[in-house]
């Protein structure tokens, strides 16, 4: 009897060390990509939140504590709260464009179509070129290529650059970034039409389901994951604009295009404000953290409830 317990109180010993050690294994591997994380996302955060309440220029060896001032500042700084109300406002304009049209685009490319791979390479192309390669072809194209239509053809609207009037410079940066940034949520939808289970299709259409029921009953609650991914990049991506409004417009005209993140890098580089300008960053990060957390919490549960 003391042998057997002796036998399997080594047994459990030796696997409980095995146990230890293989926990100690995964724990060593996961050091390098913790370290990374603390180095180059942690550490800059932090220091970020310090400089904001200073009044560094970014430059200089010596600079002020001045608390929160500048959040202060920034609720009441006209320029900043314009740059809300055009981000805002441009987000919403591609955001819904740019997911209604990826989606009809993944439908007709998910058919039985001839040359479909063709036809998903085409639409796809956009994708493999830079922000600024996109804004400068775009920029040219509105300054001179639709001028020249709209006078050949006697159409007056289109003969004048819409980026440089300050009520329509919003819809040409809007349909650049949607002409450009369409291909990815499109791919993702087609990988989320391609996941429908055939069987319920099959079963939908037996019991006469019309294709725009079945489209909202069968299809619909699978593509909510997908559309889940889809709304976080398309709002991060909106609210974050920088490279079009560099490319295409540089603020203007009279700031009217002036973005949230352009206006960051404004006050931070060219206008020497770095402590402003990284309490403006503060708290763009803060809106799109709120705005991300309660679009997945509202997508997740009408997945599980549907799912």
């Amino acid at each position: 009897m003391d042998y057997a317990n002796k036998t399997g109180g080594s047994a459990q010993k030796k696997k409980s060390f095995a146990g230890n050690k293989a926990a100690l294994i995964f724990f060593l591997l996961t050091v390098p990509t913790l370290l990374l994380y603390i180095v180059f996302f942690l550490l800059p955060l932090g220091m970020g939140a310090y400089y904001s309440m200073t009044d560094w220029d970014g430059f200089s060896l010596s600079y002020r504590f001045v608390g929160f001032k500048n959040y202060i500042d920034i609720l009441q700084d006209n320029r900043f709260l314009h740059s809300v109300r055009f981000t805002f406002l441009y987000a919403t304009i591609v955001v819904v464009l740019k997911l209604f049209i990826a989606l009809v685009l993944a439908i007709f490319l998910s058919g039985k179509l001839k040359l479909r791979g063709f036809f998903r390479s085409v639409y796809f192309f956009p994708a493999v070129l830079s922000m600024i390669t996109v804004g400068l072809i775009f920029n040219q194209i509105f300054y001179s290529v639709f001028p020249s239509i709209g006078q050949a053809l006697g159409i007056d609207w289109l003969s004048r650059n819409i980026l440089g009037n300050k009520s329509t410079a919003i819809y040409g940066i809007a349909l650049t970034n949607i002409w450009h940034g369409i291909a990815t949520p499109m791919v993702i939808f087609i990988a989320g039409l391609a996941s429908v289970p055939k069987d319920l299709k099959e079963a939908s259409l037996i019991d006469g389901a019309t294709p725009l029921q079945r489209f909202f009953s069968v299809t619909i609650p699978f593509l909510i994951p997908m559309l889940t991914v889809n709304l976080v990049m398309a709002i991060k991506g909106t609210l974050t604009v920088f490279d079009y409004i560099v490319a295409m417009t540089d603020g203007g005209p009279a700031f009217a295009t002036e973005s949230m993140g352009f206006l960051i890098y404004k006050h931070g580089m060219a206008e020497m404000k770095f402590g402003y300008g990284t309490a403006e960053a503060i708290y763009v990060f803060v809106m799109i953290a709120i705005i991300s957390f309660i679009q997945i919490k509202i997508l997740n549960r009408k997945e599980a409830g549907q799912l």
